[in-house]
């Protein structure tokens, strides 16, 4: 890393961007290319150097990135280690990972970022589509580091009554400025987040979290036909239930059918937040100290991020 990507995060809301280029970590100027298209990104929690499952981030972000075209997996492993060590080991930030394609069309597939001309590209092969020149696309690999904002243990959910958000369902990235967008107007209603139903009225994901719901003694999860990003706290809390011999159980439910569930919105910044309320949803429920517990066991899942 240089030293100004080790000066760490600059600018408003406590972030700023670091394009990968020769190997090494470059602070990114103040306006982005307008040409940026966000293929893939992947962000998780750091708190005091601890990360929750970085290496099934690591995996999805690696195979996201071959999904998009870009089959450099050794600049990936280069540009992740750099990204992983550019991360403080004090207070706590949500970093995020990002692929980008810059310009129009798809990137040629099988080689490295071009770094012939644009800002932010890495000299390690030639990664353009058709055509030649200034004008085609390439690759861009960056990472965005970001102070966590404040984190909460509970949720306001409503049902998403618009067309369907997402381009990419299953891919994180291309989307997710929509999704944000959507989000970010919800909070201003008082909602955490969205829910995102799928054929049939069925639920299937939230604009920024994955579902998951009680029955009983059973954690259920949506249906796995049901497309939506492959979300690694759901994984780790569903994985961490089935070794401590909890049924977990994969169902297709409208929002009418968890009513008198407890419902959770998980992701990778905030952990477990038990829903408190569905505006115009079904009435929720909540087992005392459930959700508090599985926070605490999938916080012990925690480890060093170096090392």
């Amino acid at each position: 890393m240089t030293t100004s990507a080790a000066a760490g995060p600059a600018g408003s809301a406590g972030s700023r961007r670091f394009l990968f280029r020769d190997g090494s970590l470059i602070a990114a100027a103040p306006v982005m290319d307008a040409r940026r298209h966000l293929e893939v990104a992947d962000s998780w929690l750091v708190d005091s150097g601890r990360v929750r499952a970085v290496d099934l981030h690591r995996e999805r972000f690696f195979a996201s990135a071959a999904a998009a075209g870009f089959m450099n997996e050794t600049l990936l492993a280069a540009f992740w280690d750099a990204a992983l060590g550019a991360i403080p080991p004090v207070h706590r930030w949500f970093p995020r990972v990002e692929l980008s394609r810059i310009g129009g069309g798809v990137p040629a597939a099988g080689a490295g970022v071009s770094g012939a001309s644009g800002e932010g590209a890495v000299s390690a092969g030639v990664a353009r589509g058709s055509g030649s020149g200034a004008g085609a696309a390439r690759w861009q690999l960056s990472l965005l580091m970001r102070l966590a904002p404040p984190l909460t243990a509970s949720a306001v959910l409503r049902t998403y009554d618009g067309p369907e958000p997402r381009s990419i369902p299953s891919r994180k990235g291309p989307d997710l400025a929509t999704l944000n967008a959507l989000r970010d107007a919800a909070r201003a209603d008082g909602v955490d987040d969205l829910v995102l139903l799928g054929p049939g009225g069925a639920v299937v994901d939230g604009t920024t979290t994955a579902l998951l719901w009680w029955r009983g003694d059973t954690l259920c999860a949506p249906a796995a036909d049901l497309v939506r990003v492959d979300s690694v706290t759901a994984k780790s809390v569903r994985v961490l239930a089935a070794a401590l011999g909890v049924t977990v159980s994969e169902e297709r439910a409208a929002p009418a059918d968890l009513a008198g569930t407890e419902v959770w919105a998980v992701n990778a910044l905030h952990g477990i937040r038990v829903v408190t309320a569905w505006r115009g949803g079904p009435a929720v429920a909540a087992v005392a100290g459930r959700a508090a517990l599985w926070q605490r066991r999938i916080g012990a899942l925690a480890r060093p991020l170096a090392g």
